[in-house]
């Protein structure tokens, strides 16, 4: 269903993806794990086609995602649905036309240019907003919600594209912990009940375990780990976050001093 085949991404010197291959077979939810500047945002950029690859292939359903140009890779991008950690939504707009958005890809210029939207599309974005318990602020400015509703209108404008394939970049980064389990139970329900594949960027082991069925763990832009969460144990972490098998506080490594990733590792080991 989805090949990602020796991709690769250099920016000058520096190789943010390394040679990362992994295929899916089936609709799964996939989270990918690691320190910061681990590669996980550039491999999900790359496979959205807002990022070049420097080597590789993408395939999904046998087609070469990065060989698309012009309306055959605009139209891969509403298949292929990008949820941001920032939300990029627009703050004055109100919430039903920013879910509105996701149907631009296969609307006029004109259509777009006056925000015409036939009576079904509104329909069907407030029913989406419905499903994701903000149906009573879809006449609200953006900016009047909070981060955690922003996130929820941000999935809801990706699901009006009506994708096979979700992409999550760090969705819960910005979020206190109960809007950040308001958010991985909706992106969970929506790969359980429409059969969506959805693959996530997170910072949280637990979350990773919590609501995956599949882990993978990026280090300076390798794939080093792939497998279920029931796998993901404490050597693992270290293997993915580099740190030293003693987690000394004195530890100077470049890993031992990145703060997300010595709270990876110390969950992972009162977690295991």
């Amino acid at each position: 269903m989805l090949v990602v085949d020796h991709l690769t991404r250099r920016f000058g010197a520096n190789i943010a993806v390394d040679n990362a291959s992994f295929a899916v077979e089936r609709p799964m939810m996939i989270g990918i794990i690691g320190a910061s500047g681990a590669g996980k945002s550039t491999l999900l950029r790359m496979m959205n086609r807002l990022t070049d690859a420097s080597e590789g292939e993408i395939r999904f359903e046998g087609r070469n995602v990065l060989a698309l140009r012009g309306n055959d890779k605009r139209m891969w991008q509403s298949d292929c649905a990008m949820i941001f950690q920032q939300f990029n939504l627009v703050p004055r707009m109100d919430v039903v036309s920013n879910v509105l958005h996701g149907t631009l890809a296969r609307r006029s210029t004109l259509a777009s240019m006056f925000n015409l939207y036939p009576r079904e599309d509104i329909h069907r974005a407030i029913d989406i907003l419905a499903r994701l318990g903000i149906a009573e602020h879809a006449a609200k400015r953006a900016e009047a919600l909070s981060g955690g509703q922003q996130q929820r209108v941000a999935i809801a404008r990706a699901l009006m594209q009506d994708p096979k394939v979700i992409l999550a970049d760090e969705p819960i980064a910005s979020l206190d912990p109960m809007n950040a389990q308001i958010v991985m139970e909706a992106l969970r329900r929506i790969h359980d009940e429409d059969g969506r594949m959805v693959i996530a960027n997170l910072h949280t082991l637990d979350t990773a375990r919590r609501y995956c069925d599949r882990v993978i763990g990026m280090r300076a832009g390798r794939i080093v780990f792939d497998g279920t969460p029931a796998q993901l144990t404490t050597g693992v972490a270290r293997d993915i976050y580099g740190a030293g098998a003693e987690f000394s506080e004195s530890a100077t490594s470049t890993e031992l001093r990145d703060p997300v990733a010595l709270t990876e590792i110390r969950q992972a080991e009162v977690s295991v």
